[in-house]
């Protein structure tokens, strides 16, 4: 199909621009700047580059993809921001490129939904399927993996990592890492269980649910050092793809991770 650009679009003359893409009144698209078949961008929407969108991307009124990144070190060095499918990207959300210091690289997966004012700051790295609530936050070099939720208004400070298929309960603060597959809540986040609805939206079975309660009880509740839970995870449960997940995400963490229960002193692991 053909692509539509209105008339009142400006799209600089190095842009890539796809067939059956339509660019909306006003919006702009800057210099080296790519963008798939079949995507949207709205009225007054701005992309920058270098910038490649993949296809089927929704960009909605407002929105700025691919600008400049809000930290002090940055020199104008050539980064880039590299976008999957299928992602929407509501009003006034913003997207940033990376950093020569950082990798150079801000990534969305494919399949994000990320509401109104939602930021993703540079050399940030989004899997699929995450979904962020209006005005969720992430600081630069924050790593979300596949299936993560970050409620409203949340921020995700920089280095830290949302394991996959987390949740993030709105307004809150995330200072170290939190727990793939946990709901995590609060601005001195606390552990509120298993993401249950979360996975089971997802397909996962009733039987690996359970497994993961499991491990998480091992991990939060059994009174085991870090070390020491994660040898007995490894043990239990040494053919558990979700329970091996949360060991390699624990054992990786730089950060340390989000262990405190409700009405428990905060606990820091690794």
């Amino acid at each position: 199909m053909a692509t539509d650009i209105h008339p009142t679009a400006v799209v600089h003359r190095s842009a890539d621009i796809g067939d059956d893409v339509r660019v909306g009144p006003h919006a702009v698209v800057g210099a080296r700047v790519r963008i798939s078949e079949g995507t949207t961008i709205g009225a007054g929407a701005q992309i920058e580059g270098p910038t490649v969108l993949g296809r089927s991307n929704r960009v909605y009124a407002n929105a700025c993809l691919g600008f400049d990144p809000q930290d002090l070190k940055y020199r104008g060095e050539e980064t880039t921001l590299v976008v999957g499918d299928d992602n929407t990207f509501r009003e006034f959300c913003t997207v940033h490129r990376g950093t020569g210091a950082g990798g150079g690289t801000t990534t969305i997966g494919s399949g994000n939904l990320f509401m109104t004012y939602t930021h993703v700051a540079h050399d940030s790295h989004v899997g699929d399927g995450t979904i962020f609530a209006n005005a969720g936050t992430l600081a630069g070099h924050v790593v979300v993996e596949d299936g993560a939720t970050v409620g409203a208004f949340s921020a995700v400070q920089q280095f830290c990592r949302v394991g996959r298929h987390a949740y993030i309960g709105g307004f809150s603060i995330i200072t170290m890492d939190a727990l793939p597959f946990m709901k995590t809540v609060g601005a001195k986040p606390v552990c509120l269980g298993v993401n249950r609805i979360g996975m089971e939206r997802k397909g996962f079975s009733p039987e690996s649910i359970r497994t993961v309660e499991a491990a998480m009880r091992i991990l939060l509740r059994s009174g085991l050092n870090s070390p020491e839970a994660l040898d007995k995870l490894r043990a239990d449960f040494p053919e558990t793809v979700e329970v091996q997940q949360i060991v390699e995400f624990v054992s990786s963490s730089e950060q340390g991770v989000i262990k405190a229960l409700p009405g428990k002193r905060r606990s820091r692991g690794g």
